[in-house]
């Protein structure tokens, strides 16, 4: 049985590429699931403070207060971006795997023949490991950055509600 190790090894730069980005995407969502949690808590702090900052403004539409709420939130929502490019990327570099493995077995029947059989299976086996890697990355990703958007839509009707309910 081959470990893990030999299969990262065998996948080559690509993989080490994707590995790379799994590394900085969790560390993102780690973070901002802390950042959004401790948000969840301080609802009535942000609240109060987004309407202190009404009160000095005179301006109580609800436009005025969804602008200001919407402000909050986007702070908030800074790095998710590089989460979703990575969710997005990593399934089409392990595809960029895949054609380079099997563009290498197709040089080396080129070159040495179809009389040896690992000729073509090793340029495959780079293909297949770099397609899985794609999609390990790519699904946790995916998962976490629609886990941490829907967290903050409902953060943000929370602290409507919230400004709302100060300023009456």
């Amino acid at each position: 049985m081959i470990d893990i190790y030999t299969y990262i090894e065998r996948g080559g730069s690509i993989v080490y590429l994707l590995m790379a980005m799994s590394v900085i995407g969790i560390s993102i969502m780690i973070w901002k699931l802390l950042v959004l949690s401790w948000a969840s808590l301080k609802v009535e702090n942000i609240s109060s403070s987004i309407a202190s900052e009404l009160k000095e403004s005179s301006k109580f539409e609800i436009q005025h207060i969804q602008a200001l709420v919407q402000l909050k939130v986007k702070q908030l929502e800074s790095g998710l971006n590089t989460v979703k490019i990575i969710a997005s990327i990593s399934p089409l570099l392990g595809l960029l795997g895949t054609v380079i493995g099997i563009l290498n077995s197709f040089d080396n029947i080129t070159y040495q023949g179809l009389g040896d059989p690992t000729v073509f299976s090793s340029g495959i086996s780079v293909a297949l490991i770099t397609t899985v890697a794609g999609l390990v990355v790519a699904i946790p990703h995916y998962i976490g950055y629609n886990y941490l958007i829907g967290t903050l839509d409902s953060l943000e009707i929370k602290l409507e509600k919230a400004v709302l309910n100060s300023i009456k």
